[in-house]
């Protein structure tokens, strides 16, 4: 997968033949993304992609996202394009530092997913059952951060083993880390360890399913 330096390049040289009169810098490529300067900068210096809004940059200029993470070639994606495989993305639904719904009901917008990354959230055959959302707050750092877009696989929600899961309690859509304890509750814990572990019941929680990946990367 391409890093933040040469997609930054990319989205440079589109924008540039849009100012043919001028040069392009890295305040424009933040511009054109809907990033402040200052969350822009924060981001080269980790190597963070803004998935959400290159997602969002690509829809709005006819770009596949396949070709600006991977750098395949237009003619390569002119045959690859049929191939790509759709998931119903929940853009306006945030999890972890909790609120937001998830259901059926709420907007979606399909997401065209690579083939590489298809098989790294368990093949075809399971994607009827992915959907994907984003990450609010730093309750998952550094496993997850914020903005990340994860994906659900909302056929898992067997918590034996533990896991990354998607939950719902009364407090709100939460991702958390779900470990079955003897007595049978459950501890929801953040992965950051400056929040504590919480116990609930079972009939506290509403399992939603397992987070199996991210955008460049699985939990």
């Amino acid at each position: 997968m391409n890093n933040f330096h040469s997609i930054v390049e990319e989205i440079k040289n589109i924008l540039s033949t849009e100012h043919k009169d001028r040069k392009i810098f890295d305040k424009d490529v933040a511009n054109a993304l809907g990033i402040t300067p200052m969350n822009f900068a924060t981001m080269k210096k980790r190597n963070k992609i803004p998935f959400a809004e290159l997602l969002d940059f690509c829809a709005k200029k006819s770009i596949s996202i396949n070709w600006m993470l991977y750098g395949q070639s237009p003619e390569s994606l002119v045959e690859a394009t049929n191939r790509l495989y759709k998931i119903k993305y929940f853009s306006d639904i945030n999890a972890s530092a909790g609120g937001g719904a998830f259901s059926e009901h709420e907007n979606s917008e399909d997401v065209n997913l690579p083939r590489q990354f298809v098989s790294l959230l368990g093949g075809e055959e399971a994607l009827k059952d992915i959907e994907a959302i984003n990450v609010s707050g730093d309750s998952m750092e550094p496993l997850l951060s914020y903005n990340d877009i994860v994906f659900i696989n909302r056929s898992k929600k067997n918590i034996e083993r533990g896991g990354v899961f998607a939950l719902r309690s009364e407090a709100g859509l939460f991702i958390k880390r779900v470990e079955k304890r003897l007595d049978g509750k459950i501890n929801i814990i953040s992965e950051n360890q400056i929040y504590e572990t919480q116990t609930l019941s079972l009939d506290e929680v509403e399992i939603i399913g397992r987070v199996v990946g991210k955008f460049g990367d699985v939990s």
